[in-house]
């Protein structure tokens, strides 16, 4: 009686047998000699990666050995598509990305691709040098994407972490919160620590924030500025460093933010101050709607009496201590001149008539009032900022001391 035997393998279930099988095993075979060649080559040629510590260069030669593995692997199945990308960069940690530059990696490609182009001749087999020659071009083509999108997914992934660690340090400015933590995350941004440093604030355009931070980025370069900005609800919030002319960096500025006022706050120091160029600036813009005829952009100190009715304690401070102290400290002639000229009189001749004195006597003491104070006593806009620091400092000096 015959023996049994075993039923025949369908021809459908068959694997076909590849066309270039000699080929294929002899590329299997040489994939770790051509890795070796390239890092060699690359030793040789390539002098950033000799000066690279030796764990990155392990990593760029696991990179090469993967390169040539995934192309051996794509050479066995062409018509099956495969993510290049994971295959070979895969292999290297994300920190490469920042070890080495895109140019640096197009360079490490390219020496690999020459080295197994190189060795063509002795890894086919006798008739299948076309074939794997062109094989090894439309592979080279593959990388090159592959190399692209790694290099472009990571640019927009530092992307979005720069925008959220910008973002958090123009909020810790304009809350108040600033601290060395802050100035660290502003240096990992490329901020360098200017000496004059300046907030504006405005209202910012509807429509994609991105783009308009991206605006301001290029205004701030064409006027030789650090900024670190962001949108903060409807606030478009700019820290402006390298200039000590807040009006003149606000001005180059100006350009994306939404229509109404515009508010610079004074010059500081550093980054660790610019919570009170921040704050004034913020009391400035919420005190512009007492002023509609304000320049655009307008500085913050000159929204003082604005600021000091809406409640700004800074602004009160400053009209007394910077105004109001420095005329009492000069002699109580100027107070009384000054608040005669400007409350009971209407003119020159009208306050020497009610002080009993020659008007050249007024004309001199209002001079000096300028002098002390910088204000302008015959400036309808000065006026007022006197007048409001007259009223604050009687005010200031008739509290009961605690």
């Amino acid at each position: 009686m015959p023996e049994p035997t075993e039923p025949a393998e369908p021809p459908s279930s068959r694997r076909p047998e590849h066309p270039h099988t000699a080929t294929l095993k002899r590329l299997e075979q040489s994939s770790g000699k051509l890795a070796a060649a390239a890092i060699a080559r690359m030793d040789e040629q390539l002098p950033w990666y000799r000066a690279m510590p030796p764990e990155n260069r392990s990593w760029i030669g696991l990179v090469a050995q993967a390169g040539i593995a995934a192309f051996t692997e794509w050479f066995r199945h062409p018509e099956t598509p495969q993510a290049i990308s994971t295959d070979v960069f895969g292999t290297a940690p994300r920190e490469l990305t920042r070890a080495i530059t895109l140019r640096q990696t197009v360079e490490m490609v390219r020496t690999t691709i020459e080295v197994v182009e190189t060795a063509i001749d002795e890894v086919a087999a006798p008739g299948d040098e076309s074939v794997l020659r062109e094989a090894l071009l439309v592979y080279a083509r593959e990388i090159a994407f592959a190399t692209a999108q790694v290099y472009a997914q990571a640019a927009e992934a530092r992307g979005a972490w720069d925008a959220r660690l910008e973002s958090l340090v123009v909020n810790a400015v304009l809350s108040g919160e600033a601290d060395e933590g802050a100035v660290s995350r502003a240096a990992a941004l490329g901020w360098n620590s200017p000496e004059h440093v300046a907030v504006v604030l405005g209202t910012a355009p509807d429509g994609d924030s991105e783009l308009t931070v991206e605006a301001i980025r290029r205004a701030a370069r064409h006027a030789k500025l650090q900024v670190l900005t962001g949108v903060l609800g409807n606030r478009l919030v700019v820290i402006a460093g390298g200039s000590n002319d807040p009006l003149r960096a606000a001005k180059s500025l100006i350009g994306p933010y939404a229509p109404g006022p515009v508010v610079a706050g004074p010059v500081v120091g550093d980054l660790l101050s610019a919570t009170r160029s921040a704050q004034a600036a913020a009391a400035g813009l919420k005190a512009c709607a007492a002023w509609p005829d304000a320049p655009r952009p307008v500085l913050a100190d000159d929204l003082l009496p604005e600021r000091a009715m809406a409640g700004d304690p800074a602004a009160r401070q400053l009209l007394v201590e910077e105004i109001y102290r420095p005329l009492e400290a000069a002699g109580s002639a100027l107070l009384e001149t000054l608040s005669v000229y400007l409350e009971q009189a209407t003119s020159l001749e009208g306050a020497a008539r009610m002080l009993f004195v020659h008007p050249n006597t007024v004309r001199y003491r209002l001079r000096r009032v300028t002098d002390v104070t910088g204000w302008l006593p015959s400036d309808v806009r000065s006026a007022f900022t006197l007048r409001v620091a007259l009223i604050l400092g009687r005010l200031a000096d008739g509290e009961p001391q605690h």
